[in-house]
């Protein structure tokens, strides 16, 4: 009988790192980078006036309200197929950008762009191996924490929410929690004085909902009541001491909110007016099929 590692296929407590949320100044700025420069998508459904706005990313989404901006302390990791339309698109939006903290550079395995107000994105080709079978999408947010923090990071999150969690020890020392099928939160040391913590926050779906609260409400940790499908925390502590480790806004969903599994539109920032071709509006997230998991190809009886 053919054996199967089960464990790999756990994920834990939490199923999904759906969003990604700083303020910014000016909605049209923010247009400009995010949609025409990146090439994702204004979600066309909600947030449409000139207060918000969401933009697609595969499965998740970047929120952008309008308000003093805010900036992530450490980057988001993106993948978008296409290195050279990316630059193209990138090189296209800047005269329009000027005199911002908008910027782009070539790396060996990604790009990084920078937002008018300073937001970090590492943009890779997509990798089955390393990211999962997306070919658009958030696979994880990395965070600049200080130095001697990961190892109780790590402790934290499997404690509190029961998601796996480790520090990894290589290209510096981080510590990793799983936020969906290959999704993370990453925390990196370094000894970079860090700025305070401006309010932005990322969003996460957990199957166990009523357990972290009672858990985080015993620490007086919960920092808003949101509603009855939605609460937020912003402090990671250590566990011994509650003294805290660092803050970024959570906000935790369960996955009875109306807003679970929400279908998002994704267009192909290829198509312009000028090579339009019917089907071809629409770009999916997932990987074609043809780049398959060799494990689900066995014969079945």
């Amino acid at each position: 009988m053919q054996q199967f590692d089960r464990a790999a296929e756990d994920l834990g407590n939490a199923i999904h790192l759906e969003h990604v949320n700083v303020q910014v100044p000016d909605q049209r700025l923010a247009q400009l980078f995010y949609a025409a420069g990146l090439g994702l998508t204004r979600d066309p459904y909600l947030m449409v006036a000139d207060t918000n706005m969401w933009i697609n990313v595969g499965r998740s989404q970047f929120h952008l309200p309008t308000g003093k901006p805010q900036v992530v302390r450490g980057h988001t990791g993106l993948v978008i197929e296409g290195r050279t339309a990316l630059l193209e698109r990138l090189t296209r939006v800047k005269p329009k950008l000027a005199d911002t903290k908008f910027g782009f550079s070539e790396h060996n395995d990604y790009v990084e762009a920078i937002c008018p107000w300073g937001n970090r994105m590492r943009v890779y080709e997509p990798d089955a191996e390393r990211f999962g079978r997306i070919a658009l999408g958030i696979p994880y947010v990395e965070f600049d924490v200080p130095v001697g923090t990961a190892k109780a990071i790590a402790a934290f999150y499997p404690a509190v929410f029961g998601t796996p969690a480790q520090v990894q020890n290589g290209d510096g020392t981080v510590a990793r929690t799983l936020m969906g099928k290959n999704q993370y939160l990453q925390f990196r040391e370094t000894d970079v004085p860090q700025t305070a913590f401006d309010g932005h926050h990322v969003q996460m779906y957990i199957t166990n909902f009523s357990g972290p609260y009672e858990k985080l409400k015993s620490r007086n940790l919960i920092s808003v009541e949101d509603n009855q499908y939605q609460y937020r925390f912003q402090d990671i502590v250590d566990l011994d001491t509650n003294q805290v480790l660092w803050s970024v806004e959570h906000e935790v969903r369960s996955v009875t909110h109306p807003m679970y599994l929400r279908p998002l539109v994704n267009r192909n920032p290829a198509t312009t007016n000028q090579n339009y071709a019917n089907g071809y509006d629409a770009a999916l997230w997932a990987m074609d099929p043809a780049e398959y998991d060799p494990r689900d190809m066995r014969p079945r009886n």
